[in-house]
C-alpha cells in the first residue's frame, strides 16, 4: 500500500487510492471497455499539482501516466500514478490576438463556445467532446483540415510539467525542441497543462452530411474517392459506410439498416458551397439531407460523433492513394456485404493545407498521406479481445497497396496497421526529446 498522506496534505484536487470511494469513477474515461486500475489517481486542480504529483511518483519510482477525458485509451493501466486533468479546463480567448488560452483539460466544446460569440473558432476535431490537448498533442485532422490544415499547427505554446518535476514553457523561442515534439509526438514527453492556440475567423460555415441508403452506398463511394481528385483546397470531406444495430437507441428508420454518410465541411460564401457540394447531392438520391449553413457553434454536427461514454474499439491507418483498385478494395473488405464485426468504415480526405508543414517544423506524422482509414467495432466487449483484431488485420491486408508509409498516432488506434507514425529521423528526434524532458523515464513511454 502507497503512503499518500503527504501527498494529499499537498494537493488541492484529490488523490485516491483503489479502495477510496470515487476512484472508479475519477479514473473512468470515454472508453468504457477500458478498465483503469493504477496504483494512485491524482485529480489535478493546478499546475502546481501536476508538479507535486510528478515529483511524488519520482521519489517512489512509479510511473506516471495522464488522463484528460480518456478518449484515446486503448490499454490498461495496472500500476504507477494516473494523473487526470478534467479539473484543468479553463478556457479565455484574447479577440485582439485571436489567442485561446486553454486548460489542459478541457474538451473542445468549450473552447467552441468561447469563441462562436467572438465570430471566431478552433480548428478542431471531429468530436466536441475529445479533449483539446490529446487531440492536439497528435496532430489533427479535423472537419476544416484542408482549408485550415492540421490542428496543431495553430498551436502557438504550451505551458508543461516535465519529467523532473519542472515546469518550462515551451513555443517557437522557448525550449523550441520541445515545442517540435508536442505538436505531433503525442506522449512521453510531459504533462501540457495550459495550451496557447490561435483561432480562426470564420464568418459562414456551409457544412453538415448527406445519409445515403445501402443500395446506394456502391455508387457513393466511388463517386465520393473520384470527387476527391479535384476537390476545392477549401472543402474538407469524408464518407463512412454505417451498420447500425437493430437496437431502440437507434432512431427506427435506420435501425438494423447499412448506410453511407458523406460528411461535407466548406468555410466560406454559402451559395459557394452549395455548388461545391451540388456533385455530392447529385451521387444517388439522398435519404437524409442536413448539408447547409451551420452555426460555427454547431460544427460538431458535422461527424455528429457520440457525445457520452461507451465501450469502443478503433484502429486506423492512412492510405497514400487512390485508384480504380482501391474502391473494388475497400467495398470487398468492408462494405454493405462484407461479414465484419464493425459499425463504422470511415475515409476521410486529406491533402491541401495538411500536407504543408508550419516553416519552424512540427513532429505530425502522415502528412503525405491522401486519406485515412479508420474502422470503429461494434459496442460488444466480448470481441474485443480476438475476433475484432483479427478481422482488422485481414481488411488492413486487403488495403496494403494503398496504406501509406507513414502514418499518424492519432488514427493507429489499437496498433494501426503496422506502419510507423513517423520517419525514422523524427522517431529518432523525438527518442533525444524525451531523453532530455525526461531523463529518469518518469512518464511511461509510448
Amino acid at each position: 500500500m502507497i503512503d499518500t498522506a503527504e501527498l494529499r496534505s499537498r494537493i488541492a484536487g484529490v488523490v485516491l487510492s483503489a479502495t477510496d470511494e470515487g476512484f472508479a469513477a475519477e479514473v473512468a474515461g470515454f472508453n468504457l471497455a477500458i478498465e483503469q486500475t493504477p496504483d494512485v489517481a491524482v485529480g489535478a486542480a493546478s499546475t502546481s499539482d501536476v508538479v507535486d504529483a510528478v515529483r511524488f511518483a519520482r521519489e517512489l519510482a512509479l510511473p506516471v501516466r495522464v488522463q484528460s477525458t480518456g478518449h484515446g485509451a486503448h490499454e490498461r493501466i495496472t500500476d504507477g500514478v494516473l494523473i487526470t486533468t478534467r479539473r484543468l479546463n479553463s478556457v479565455k480567448v484574447d479577440p485582439a490576438t485571436r489567442i485561446a488560452t486553454i486548460g489542459g483539460g478541457a474538451r473542445w466544446s468549450r473552447v467552441i463556445a468561447a469563441g462562436a460569440p467572438l465570430g471566431l473558432a478552433p480548428v478542431g476535431g471531429a468530436s466536441p467532446a475529445v479533449g483539446v490537448v490529446g487531440y492536439l498533442t497528435g496532430g489533427g485532422f479535423g472537419p476544416l483540415a484542408r482549408s485550415h490544415g492540421v490542428s496543431s499547427d495553430l498551436v502557438r505554446g504550451f505551458t508543461v510539467v516535465t519529467g523532473t518535476g519542472d515546469v518550462v514553457e515551451a513555443s517557437a523561442t522557448s525550449n523550441p525542441d520541445l515545442f517540435w515534439a508536442l505538436r505531433g509526438g503525442k506522449t512521453g514527453f510531459g504533462i501540457v497543462t495550459e495550451v496557447r492556440l490561435e483561432l480562426v475567423e470564420l464568418p459562414s460555415l456551409y457544412a453538415g452530411s448527406l445519409l445515403f441508403e445501402n443500395q446506394h452506398i456502391e455508387k457513393v463511394l466511388r463517386g465520393w474517392l473520384d470527387y476527391t481528385h479535384t476537390a476545392d483546397d477549401a472543402v474538407t470531406t469524408s464518407v463512412v459506410m454505417l451498420r447500425f444495430p437493430p437496437i431502440d437507441a437507434v432512431p427506427e428508420p435506420m435501425r438494423g439498416k447499412n448506410f453511407a454518410s458523406v460528411r461535407f465541411a466548406f468555410p466560406g460564401e454559402i451559395g459557394q458551397g452549395k455548388r461545391l457540394a451540388a456533385p455530392l447531392r447529385a451521387l444517388a438520391p439522398v435519404f437524409i439531407d442536413s448539408l447547409g449553413e451551420l452555426p460555427i457553434d454547431e460544427i460538431g454536427l458535422v461527424h455528429n460523433d457520440p457525445e457520452g461514454p461507451s465501450p469502443s474499439w478503433s484502429n486506423g491507418t492512412l492510405l497514400s492513394h487512390d485508384d480504380p483498385g482501391l474502391a473494388d478494395a475497400v467495398l470487398a473488405a468492408a462494405g454493405p456485404a462484407a461479414r465484419i464485426p464493425f459499425v463504422a468504415a470511415e475515409l476521410r480526405h486529406l491533402g491541401a493545407a495538411t500536407a504543408v508543414d508550419v516553416p519552424e517544423g512540427s513532429a505530425v506524422g502522415g502528412r503525405s498521406g491522401r486519406y485515412t482509414f479508420t474502422l470503429i467495432a461494434a459496442p460488444e466487449p466480448s470481441l474485443f479481445q480476438n475476433i475484432v483484431p483479427e478481422a482488422a488485420n485481414r481488411i488492413f491486408e486487403a488495403l496494403r497497396p494503398w496504406i501509406n508509409a507513414e502514418s499518424n498516432v492519432n488514427f493507429s488506434g489499437h496498433g494501426g496497421a503496422g506502419t510507423p507514425n513517423w520517419s525514422p529521423a523524427a522517431t529518432e528526434r523525438l527518442a533525444a526529446v524525451r531523453a532530455a524532458y525526461d531523463p529518469d523515464r518518469v512518464f511511461a513511454r509510448p
